[in-house]
């Protein structure tokens, strides 16, 4: 028998049971693009930690990525690409080169040989500047991209552009992409960390936008050391505060929080800043020991040179992010070299003065860095980058004996983290102008790190303004035969 129901009217909501069959369906379709927000990770809960550690897309080698960023743009061919064809030539014009190519195009002069000796080292025979003794011990860890080119002559570009894969501002950095995809391992330090000059040189052409975090939530984007006195600002509890009063501002902070995100659960700025508040409340225990480098022993510093007041500076940063990344820390950044010019790699006027300047502070740090991380263990999960923004011209600038910019040729470095040791990749051509052989854009280099990394540069992706945003735009090929 037929319960009456069944032929009850609708709903005075309703107009018609066709009306509450619509309606039904939009309800259903609301729940299937729900169910499709959450798959791509747009749909954050009010309890989401951004920073939690997540799988990768598949098994990379990298757990964490050290780069050593050579600011100013070393000259490739006063340091890791050896042409006998440009000593022969020294003091010749480099025919149909075009004055505009460097920053300044009235200032060309003929080609010039580097004012240093280069050597062949390792099994794998790589040549090297005599500004790196030290470095020049491990050759046979690194994979050389001699091949290297990039979009833009100028700094500030060159710099966003090797950072964050464009050469304007805006956009998330490497270590910003990283740190999204993965999360980190260490909830009680930051993900990603940026150590600039502490000489008093200043920060990097374009400041801290090279290790900004974009369009992506803040919580990704670099946390940036000070060069002098403490390295992170305001960390400690002032002394007119107990640990318990703390802790009740910050669980006030999060109720209110709480109940902003329960009307707007998917403003994921809100969850960011949450997330900051709580992350420097457990960095006030970590960070300080995680830092003290005191607790290293005097092998260890001599090792890095801690005690060499030249490249003291230097040394105390690479024992630094040994330490760091020790503890779970995603990605550290080294600037080597301040803003202005000769404060920098960008040897204008004197290019010997100016690279054995420079070299004699980071050799010995770098060497040990590479030797340290060997020893414990960790170099096989930790990914070591060598580079600049850019290289320098084979020809001499007009005033002085420096080499001006160059955006066609330049080369850089990868060890560990799943990289083929003395691996000799691309080559430029017969002076060291152009990225000649098996070319390796920014965007080449910047999905070959995500590769190792564990992840997929085409999969790694933010929908922002209604497009699918990446690192590598719609660019770049993984760089297979430096792959261990």
């Amino acid at each position: 028998m037929t319960h009456p129901s069944f032929f009850a009217p609708p709903s005075p909501a309703y107009v018609s049971r066709r009306d509450f069959l619509r309606r039904a369906g939009s309800g259903f379709g609301l729940v299937a693009l729900s169910g499709l927000l959450d798959r791509e990770k747009l749909l954050a809960g009010p309890t989401a930690n951004p920073l939690a550690p997540r799988p990768a897309h598949f098994e990379g080698k990298a757990k964490s990525v050290i780069w050593l960023f050579m600011n100013g743009g070393p000259s490739q061919v006063d340091t890791w690409d050896y042409k006998p064809e440009l000593v022969k030539r020294d003091g010749q014009e480099l025919k149909g080169f075009d004055p505009a190519t460097g920053f300044f195009a009235g200032q060309v002069g003929p080609l010039m040989k580097s004012p240093f000796k280069f050597k062949q080292h390792g099994q794998c025979g790589a040549w090297v500047s005599d500004i790196f003794p030290n470095m020049a011990k491990h050759v046979d860890k690194m994979a050389f991209l001699y091949s290297c080119w990039t979009d833009s002559n100028n700094h500030s570009p060159a710099l966003l552009k090797v950072n964050t894969g464009m050469t304007r501002m805006g956009f998330p950095c490497l270590g910003s992409w990283t740190t999204y995809g993965l999360g980190s391992e260490s909830q009680s330090l930051p993900a990603f960390v940026v150590m600039y000059d502490t000489l008093g040189r200043g920060l990097p052409k374009g400041y801290s936008q090279n290790w900004g975090a974009g369009f992506l939530p803040s919580i990704y984007q670099g946390t940036g050391f000070k060069p002098q006195g403490a390295p992170i600002e305001d960390l400690l509890r002032g002394t007119d505060m107990t640990e318990e009063q703390q802790r009740a501002q910050l669980d006030l902070l999060a109720k209110l929080n709480k109940q902003r995100l329960d009307k707007a659960p998917a403003e994921p700025e809100l969850t960011a800043r949450v997330e900051t508040f709580e992350l420097a409340y457990r960095m006030q225990m970590a960070a300080p020991e995680a830092l003290d480098i005191q607790r290293e022993t005097p092998n260890i510093h001599k090792l890095y040179g801690v005690d060499n007041p030249k490249c003291a500076h230097f040394a105390k940063q690479c024992l630094m992010a040994r330490r760091l990344v020790e503890r779970g820390v995603r990605c550290v950044q080294i600037y080597s070299g301040g803003e202005e010019n000769e404060k920098s790699w960008d040897g204008h006027t004197n290019i010997a003065a100016n690279h054995s300047g420079f070299a004699g502070e980071t050799d010995v740090p770098i060497a040990g860095l590479l030797a340290d991380l060997e020893q414990r263990g960790l170099l096989e999960s930790t990914l070591v980058v060598w580079a600049g923004e850019f290289g320098r011209l084979p020809v001499v600038q007009k005033g002085g004996t420096g080499r001006d910019h160059n955006p066609h040729g330049f080369t850089a470095w990868m060890a560990g983290g799943g990289v083929k040791g003395g691996t000799l990749y691309g080559q430029s051509d017969e002076v060291g102008f152009k990225a000649a052989v098996d070319r390796v854009s920014v965007h080449d280099l910047h999905a070959t790190i995500l590769h190792l990394m564990g992840l997929d540069h085409k999969k790694l992706t933010y929908r922002y303004n209604g497009r699918d945003f990446r690192l590598t735009d719609v660019y770049g090929t993984v760089i297979k035969p430096i792959l261990a």
